[in-house]
């Protein structure tokens, strides 16, 4: 399929796990703003997270494969894991672009990242290359963004991964083709 005048997601992260809240994010994304695809992009090396404990990107990747498995529209993409260096948006953006002109990009993120947004390399250019999508925290969404009314959902990889270092049963956090990758995996057990 072309890419050429369709409207494409782009939702990246570490997926330290992926979950049950990204999904219903990219799902909300994809079906509110009438997208093509949403286009998920685990990060090789999220700079952001420097010094941060993350498992191995290829089971991050992994995990993100078997969680939107099935789903219309989602696509795993590789790229940030394959570029050597800090994966930072802009050159993902500037990448995908130069490969498929005429596609409009949206920018997924949640409420806690567009709060970071100023603080990203080269924001002011990334800016002007996308559109941005941010999760409407209880209907509010930032000024001047488009808000994808989804709804509320108290997940974070944050407490995925502490629910699995407990011994916890993560499948409704995470689904259970993702519970099922960490526990053969034996990835987060603290």
């Amino acid at each position: 399929m072309s890419d050429a005048g369709l409207d494409i997601g782009l939702f990246g992260g570490s997926f330290n796990p992926p979950h049950l809240g990204h999904l219903a994010l990219a799902r909300a994304a994809r079906d509110g703003l009438g997208l093509a695809e949403v286009r998920w992009l685990p990060a090789g090396q999220p700079w952001q997270k420097a010094g941060a404990t993350l498992a191995p990107a290829s089971d991050r990747a992994a995990m993100v494969a078997a969680l939107i498995a099935g789903e219309p529209g989602m696509v795993l993409d590789e790229l940030e894991l394959r570029r050597a260096g800090p994966s930072y948006t802009i050159d993902t953006v500037e990448a995908l672009a130069a490969a498929t002109p005429a596609a409009r990009w949206w920018l997924i993120l949640g409420q806690d990242q567009h709060a970071r947004l100023p603080t990203w390399h080269r924001a002011s250019e990334l800016l002007a290359r996308v559109h941005l999508a941010v999760a409407a925290r209880d209907g509010v969404a930032p000024h001047g963004v488009t808000a994808i009314a989804m709804p509320r959902t108290d997940i974070s990889a944050t407490a995925v991964r502490a629910a699995v270092a407990r011994g916890t049963d993560a499948t409704p956090l995470v689904g259970a083709a993702v519970a099922r990758y960490i526990e053969e995996h034996h990835l987060y057990r603290g």
